[in-house]
């Protein structure tokens, strides 16, 4: 059996009752992970699945195959641009792409990320074609319920949003209510990390003393990063944010990005 970093499943979780369950899945690269719902509240989740365990399941065929109320699957991009809503045409499609670090077995898709913009992407064939499987109008961008939770939830001028997933941080800056800046960015240690914040910061022209960061992801509240990132903005903390009922054992912003993807409804391909 695949070592997994967490797993959590509810006593009363039953794959007999899975028609009453939403089935969440956010890939990655090289792997995936999975949460399931029911009426708002986590029942399962585990996370750091190899991808082969969901192109050709094993360990968790009964789950995978099973029958649910509504589907839900995170892609990731290699590379994206955001386009605005009213400058985007399908017919502009290829032209938009080369814009994107396409890669040979890419496969490029445009999807609506919220009611300003849309998101253009590339991603492995092998990863398209897996989620093909269970149907592409099922997927979504990845980080298109990160955002939307952070958007429902009055997000401050001067914050700045992180979220960490193993050697990758996403950074989002909301002004009145809007998405003003979205990127991602690959680091490698605390410094860089602190680099790319402060990067980010200075490109929106905020005061980093009174900027205030909230992280989610693979990070721990007590954690040197943390501590590190408040050295240079006028706060650094987890995020405390909450989108499903959760358990006790589960930490909240260790899982918000993929409970997040519970606020996306089908997706919108273009």
């Amino acid at each position: 059996m695949n070592e997994h970093n967490y797993t959590y499943h509810d006593d009363n979780f039953s794959l007999d009752r899975t028609e009453d369950y939403v089935l969440l899945i956010q890939v990655e690269n090289n792997s995936f992970s999975y949460a399931i719902t029911e009426n708002g509240k986590l029942i399962a989740w585990a996370e750091n699945y190899p991808f082969d365990e969901l192109s050709d399941p094993q360990e968790l065929l009964d789950l995978l195959s099973a029958k649910y109320r509504q589907m839900i699957i995170g892609l990731p991009a290699h590379s994206f641009t955001l386009v605005p809503t009213a400058l985007f045409s399908g017919e502009r499609l290829p032209n938009l792409a080369r814009f994107l670090d396409t890669k040979p077995n890419s496969k490029v898709l445009a999807q609506v990320l919220d009611s300003e913009n849309i998101i253009v992407y590339n991603t492995s064939e092998t990863i398209v074609n897996a989620a093909d499987d269970f149907g592409i109008r099922n997927t979504v961008y990845t980080s298109k319920g990160w955002l939307t939770a952070i958007a429902q939830n009055n997000p401050g001028n001067n914050n700045l949003y992180l979220n960490i997933e193993k050697d990758k941080v996403e950074i989002a800056h909301f002004s009145q209510d809007k998405l003003r800046f979205y990127n991602s960015f690959d680091f490698n240690g605390d410094d860089e990390l602190v680099y790319f914040a402060v990067l980010v910061v200075n490109e929106l022209n905020l005061d980093a003393k009174y900027t205030s960061l909230y992280v989610s992801g693979n990070i721990e509240a007590d954690s040197k990063s943390l501590t590190r990132l408040a050295e240079f903005f006028g706060k650094a903390e987890v995020n405390s944010l909450q989108v499903l009922q959760l358990p006790s054992e589960v930490i909240a912003h260790r899982v918000l990005s993929i409970s997040a993807l519970s606020l996306c409804a089908l997706s919108e391909v273009v």
